[in-house]
């Protein structure tokens, strides 16, 4: 099932969603949970770059037929691992939240959200939307709020925006790089071993050849055919 908003896109499933957003900066979706169901995002981060998530929830009433604002005491729990499924994040939040992490190691990290529905008597069996906002590197800054703080100019604003779009550029680049030597990587170990494996056939073709010419020599002279 698909479910589109903010011209983003997410694939649901049971179990374990995948939204794969390589180039995205930032995305904001919604999709649906059930009481003891996760969901995660697998997000694509260079290193040493912040994420900021926002979500809130809606709880499905059966009364009015559609999905309103949830309870305070309803909770979600989020979790976040870097690529080497280290734990950097792992906290209980309300009903409506915001999480906040930066990633040191570059490539994919996991963020998964599930409820605490199992302590909430009104979700048990019902049906939670979750509207998540995900926003990546300069995208999660606050530029009016800088502006006011550091007093700037609306052209040291525009200068500040775009020294930090080329930096986050130069991460990209640095992770693009990164990506295509861990690639390269694999590729030569894909060769070497595909080269060994066929040295190893052409020995066992040869010796197999010896062998079986020592056996017909063998039979032949037990024969007394030679």
């Amino acid at each position: 099932m698909l479910m589109r908003q903010g011209g983003s896109m997410m694939l649901s499933a049971t179990g374990i969603v995948l939204a794969f957003s390589w180039f995205l900066p930032g995305y904001a979706l919604y999709f649906h949970i059930g009481e003891t169901e996760k969901k995660c995002f697998i997000e694509e981060i260079p290193d040493e770059t912040m994420v900021i998530g926002k979500y809130r929830t809606q709880l499905w009433d059966k009364q009015a037929n559609s999905f309103l604002p949830a309870t305070p005491g309803l909770g979600m729990h989020v979790e976040i691992k870097d690529p080497d499924t280290k734990i950097i994040l792992s906290r209980q939040y309300g009903s409506e939240g915001r999480f906040t992490f930066t990633s040191h190691t570059p490539g994919e990290h996991q963020i998964c959200l599930h409820s605490n529905s199992t302590k909430m008597a009104l979700f048990a069996g019902g049906k939670l939307r979750v509207h998540l906002d995900i926003q990546v590197g300069e995208h999660t800054n606050n530029y009016p709020e800088i502006a006011a703080k550091d007093k700037l100019t609306e052209l040291q604003l525009r200068v500040r925006q775009l020294l930090d779009q080329v930096e986050q550029i130069q991460k990209e680049q640095n992770y693009q790089r990164y990506r295509e030597e861990r690639f390269r990587m694999t590729s030569e170990s894909t060769n070497q071993r595909v080269l060994w494996w066929s040295i190893a056939q052409t020995l066992i073709l040869i010796v197999t050849g010896v062998w079986q010419m020592r056996h017909l020599k063998s039979f032949f002279e037990a024969k007394k055919l030679v």
